[in-house]
């Protein structure tokens, strides 16, 4: 019995001695190949995207190149120049000195050179390039000057397709602009010599002759450099792996391939450099990455030879494979998650330029009417704004899923913020046909502190949703109010409801509604774009703001969302609202609108009468007619059941006469209906939402020996004549549009080109001399920090001038960092100049300019 013991115990540790050692050569062998395999994909991998990096880095180069060439262009066009004069050429040697070229000359459609700047120089491939320049193309090459200095050239068709080239001394028109640079510039920019113990880069041409030789080669082919090392190392089918090479060159197509290098492998990698007739060739030895392998391969024997049983192994095999499998997935679904989401961000970068594109059309249409131009260029501002601020939304990303969101709080205006809104969807609203009225309900404060873009993002977000899940014909709502806040008597409890009646959602994905990357799985969805990223920016902002958020829905019947906030009141209390006590009848088939109006109303001391319906109006307006006692204005809704606001309007005036002001209110665009509307007797129109200010003045204008008054009235009629500004810029594009945006309110502008020029200027002048400096961040020299500092530091009586950053910067941390270096207060660019000419003001002095 124990002989058979022992001997099943030998038999079975030999059996698994026997096991151990297939197991393990099994796994050597394989190890080996896969070492093998690993280390062709490391190497391929690492050569594709080094080339990759370069090769995009030599692109961005010559784009950059050729873009300065084209400025050179568009600063001098073609059609300007009849004569090559002195004058001329003294511009265009500016230019191209400007830009950093040393070379700079015309060329004749048969090749003719007349250089403008710089030395001669001896075009190389002389035949391709003319035939690219006269096709109209671009290209890149190389040129010899007299000294034997070799020049990159970047050439651009100027004469081509519509022969309007600039004029040469021989009487020709020239065919194409060229410019040049030192052949060492490609290294230097392209920085192929960062590391040359591990991986070498160089240019060649199609023949094998090197443009930029990165090592020290005893050849002046690659080709041959190649073919020679591959025979030292025995390789015998050398010749046709280099006719396979010659092939991809010639082709302009990618190209690995294995090779001796300095008796060593090494891996060859070749790619076509775009705008040029060259390659590139990326070279790299295998020596070190060899022994690495090995080396880790010993490490793997001695570790399998003490490690654990086959059982053990296999299960941690099994373990780290479904490891690495779910966190594979879990990457996987993340990155396929955003990837959706930059494919379907169009959306909603599309919702503002519908209204840019749709307010610049119905502009164009209507240039003949200067109001309605000034109304679609008021909306096409609002929908920039909007559209300025998802961008930064975009950029500002990781601050926002990390939960570091900042908020710039300001003073706004409730009416404003929704006006906005109204322009930005009105288009979408139009070409869905749905159904779309905002209500206004006891708005005791319309001026608020509160971060306006974000407010702003939560409301588009809420009925960029509404408006892609609610089918045609449906219904849009938003509901605004106001209450006591719990917070005190310094804020106001403002309440935002959006509803909609579309297609509702699952109560299980109303639970994650507010995720990330979420969207309902539903066919009822999935012809609907969408990033699924709008909620959770919704719920981050309206938290970070200690604001609520909560949703209610219904499958198949629409969904609401409440929005909460407390927000600071503005303490300053505007001009008293009032008008005479007239009687105004207010039409609308909402009740909830009616109500809210006559409130208002009410509160501006005017008397309201109201009505649902078209009908009813009318019979008011003509027993009030007959006993003499007529409505002084009526309002009425455009889309009514039944009779809507345009047909009423034209059964009024037949029972009532002219006299009546008749005013068309509705959320929809004036400039549909307008001509339709006056032939009916309208006299004009007032925009949903009617917040007080809004019925107050567009009512106004009808007060007896008064014309109406607004905010835009009185912008325009800001004058500051007199007032200096020194405006320090270093794009001369920005300084014009400055310019040209304030100079016509009267201030008097001085342009620095930078910093230090700003320093100087201010120091130049005399005390009092500027009023205010508009103060750009980034400039050469001095950049706007340092100016600012400089200008505080100056022993001056005026010193503490107001300095105003006037900056694309526009993130809350760069606003934050102007205040602390010195600055009075931070205008983003583009431009806003009711904010920039209401800042100027807060901080100019009302006294008298300086001397002068």
């Amino acid at each position: 019995m124990n002989k058979k013991i022992i001997r099943f115990l030998w038999v079975s540790f030999i059996g698994l001695l026997a096991l151990c050692i297939g197991v393990f050569s099994a796994i050597t062998s394989f190890m080996v190949r896969q070492n093998n395999a690993a280390l062709n994909r490391v190497v391929d991998t690492y050569m594709e995207g080094m080339s990759t990096q370069i090769q995009r880095h030599f692109e961005t180069m010559v784009d950059m190149r050729l873009i300065q060439v084209g400025g050179i262009v568009q600063a001098i066009p073609p059609e300007s120049v009849t004569t090559l004069d002195q004058t001329t050429r003294e511009r265009f040697e500016r230019a191209a000195a400007y830009r950093g070229f040393i070379h700079l000359a015309l060329y004749s459609i048969e090749g003719e050179a007349e250089v403008l700047y710089g030395e001669d120089v001896t075009v190389e491939d002389k035949e391709i390039f003319l035939a690219d320049m006269n096709n109209g193309d671009k290209l890149v090459t190389l040129g010899t000057t007299a000294g034997g200095e070799t020049m990159l050239l970047y050439g651009i068709s100027v004469g081509y397709p519509n022969d309007v080239g600039y004029p040469m001394s021989g009487g020709q028109r020239c065919t194409a602009l060229v410019v040049g640079l030192p052949i060492d510039q490609i290294n230097n920019a392209l920085s192929l010599g960062v590391d040359s113990t591990l991986i070498f880069t160089h240019i060649i041409r199609a023949d094998g002759t090197f443009v930029v030789e990165n090592a020290d080669i005893a050849s002046d082919n690659c080709y041959d450099w190649i073919r020679e090392n591959g025979r030292n190392y025995g390789l015998e089918d050398i010749d046709d792996t280099m006719a396979e090479l010659r092939q991809a060159v010639e082709a302009r197509t990618e190209f690995s391939m294995v090779v001796s290098i300095g008796g060593e492998a090494g891996h060859v990698y070749c790619v076509p450099l775009p705008n040029t007739e060259w390659t590139m060739v990326t070279v790299m030895p295998r020596g070190v990455l060899d022994e690495a392998l090995a080396t880790l391969g010993n490490q793997r024997v001695w570790t399998a030879l003490a490690g654990c049983s086959i059982i053990m192994l296999a299960m941690l095999a099994i373990f780290l494979v479904y490891f690495r499998f779910s966190r594979q997935q879990k990457a996987e679904h993340a990155n396929r998650a955003k990837s959706e989401f930059l494919s379907n961000m169009s959306h909603d970068i599309r919702t503002p330029m519908n209204a840019i594109v749709g307010m610049t059309a119905i502009a164009t249409k209507n240039i003949d009417k200067p109001d309605q131009v000034k109304d679609c260029l008021r909306k096409i501002t609002l929908s920039s704004r909007h559209l300025l601020g998802l961008i930064n939304d975009v950029l500002d990303m990781s601050k926002i899923e990390s939960g570091k969101l900042t908020l710039d709080m300001e003073l706004i205006s409730l009416r404003e913020v929704m006006d906005g809104i109204v322009s930005i969807v009105q288009p979408q609203i139009s070409a869905k046909k749905q159904v779309f009225d905002i209500f206004i309900q006891d708005i005791r404060e319309e001026r608020v502190y509160c971060d306006g873009v974000r407010l702003n993002q939560v409301l588009i977000n809420l009925l960029s949703n509404a408006l892609k899940f609610t089918p045609a014909g449906g219904q849009i709502h938003v509901t605004l109010s106001q209450e006591p806040s719990p917070k005190g008597e310094g804020y106001i409890r403002t309440h935002f409801l959006v509803e909609d009646t579309g297609i509702g959602m699952s109560p299980e994905f109303q639970s994650r509604i507010f995720e990330s990357f979420v969207r309902e799985d539903n066919k009822r969805v999935h012809k609907i774009e969408g990033s699924g990223l709008g909620m959770a920016i919704t719920k981050y902002i309206v938290d970070a703001m200690d604001g609520t958020i909560e949703v209610q829905s219904e499958l198949n019947k629409g969904s609401q969302f409440h929005v909460t906030l407390d927000l600071e009141r503005f303490e300053e209390r505007e001009e008293e609202m009032l008008l005479p006590a007239w009687d105004i009848l207010v039409v609308d088939d909402d009740e909830r609108l009616c109500i809210s109006a006559a409130d208002a109303l009410q509160e501006i001391g005017l008397r309201a009468d109201w009505t649902l319906d078209g009908s009813s109006a009318i019979e008011m307006a003509e027993r009030r007619h007959a006993e003499a006692r007529d409505y002084h204005i009526v309002l009425l809704d455009w889309q009514m059941p039944g009779m809507d606001g345009i047909e009423t309007a034209r059964r009024m005036r037949e029972k009532i006469g002219e006299d009546v002001p008749i005013l068309i209110i509705s959320a929809y665009d004036w400039g549909s209906i307008e001509a339709e509307a006056r032939a009916a007797g309208v006299s004009g129109f007032l925009s949903k939402p009617l917040f007080k200010s809004t019925l107050y003045y567009g009512l106004s204008r009808f007060k007896e020996g008064a014309e109406a008054k607004n905010e835009a009235d009185q912008e325009a009629g800001a004058d500051y004549t007199g007032r200096r500004l020194l405006v320090a810029e270093d794009n001369e594009l920005n300084w014009e549009i400055a310019r040209e945006l304030l100079a016509p309110y009267g201030f008097e502008l001085t342009w620095a080109e930078n910093g230090r020029i700003c320093l100087e200027k201010f120091q130049a002048s005399e005390p009092g001399w500027y009023d205010a400096v508009l103060m750009d961040l980034r400039m050469p020299m001095m950049d706007g920090y340092e100016a600012t500092r400089a200008i505080r530091a100056c022993d001056r009586p005026d010193a503490d001038i107001p300095i105003i950053a006037m900056t694309a910067d526009a993130f809350s941390e760069d606003i934050q960092r102007c205040i602390q270096c010195g600055m009075n207060a931070h205008a983003a660019k583009p431009l806003d100049m009711r904010e920039l000419l209401r800042t100027l003001q807060g901080l100019m002095s009302p006294t008298a300019n300086g001397p002068g």
